[in-house]
């Protein structure tokens, strides 16, 4: 790919992007409300009757951040794999994040604090673009993703207790819904689908790809409007 070319495909992320992601954080997400006042996306997308479960008690609220690195041959995005001794979700590719510390003024702030302590990437090196629907996990967490644009120099230093691995995939690759797959394994006794993005030997899927696919309906949903 020329510069041009990867210059072009940058100028029109950004251009989607600082139109169409919302400029400010969600508002708050109150499950005692009546009637609920419920995220826009989560596991509930594809199977509505998790949503019992998850709201079960009030949501444990979190921040991630969605890096997108501009490249030479083009935009990737980049990605952790959890190391495999954590007790939850180890081993899983996952987006740099955690849950929000009452010390933390923001989403934005949760997010860039855990890259920092997860992956070494200085928060001078990330530009906010804005924010993505806010997902509902079925295990209850209430996550806000951050988009930001990572400057290309920025270095990394994973922290082995969190992080086993970092990677990009081009954004091309995960924008193409021919991508998306449907998947399903067995949990708490039944079926569940979810949506898969499998690139090469990796396995993104889970709250992951409904984050990824939450950014493709974003920046490709022509039909809905861009966010005030």
């Amino acid at each position: 790919m020329t510069d041009l070319v990867a210059s072009t495909a940058l100028d029109a992320f950004l251009e989607r992007a600082r139109a169409r992601l919302r400029p400010e954080p969600p508002g708050p997400h109150d499950a005692t409300s009546n009637p609920p006042s419920l995220p826009p996306r989560g596991d509930h997308d594809l199977e509505p009757d998790v949503l019992e479960a998850a709201l079960a008690r009030p949501p444990r609220l979190a921040a991630v951040l969605v890096p997108v690195v501009p490249r030479d041959d083009g935009v990737s995005v980049l990605f952790t794999q959890r190391s495999a001794h954590l007790r939850d979700h180890s081993g899983q590719i996952a987006f740099p994040g955690g849950k929000i510390d009452p010390a933390d003024s923001s989403p934005l702030a949760a997010a860039l604090r855990e890259a920092e302590e997860e992956i070494g990437l200085d928060r001078a090196a990330v530009t906010p673009l804005g924010y993505l629907d806010p997902y509902l996990s079925g295990t209850g967490f209430l996550v806000t993703p951050v988009v930001g644009l990572v400057a290309p120099d920025a270095t990394l230093t994973l922290n082995p207790h969190e992080v086993a691995d970092a990677f990009e995939v081009p954004l091309a690759f995960l924008m193409n819904v021919a991508n998306h797959a449907l998947h399903s394994r067995e949990w708490r006794g039944r079926q569940r689908r979810y949506y898969a993005i499998p690139f090469g030997e990796r396995y993104i899927w889970g709250v992951t790809a409904g984050i990824v696919r939450n950014l493709y309906d974003r920046l490709h949903d022509a039909d809905e409007p861009a966010p005030r």
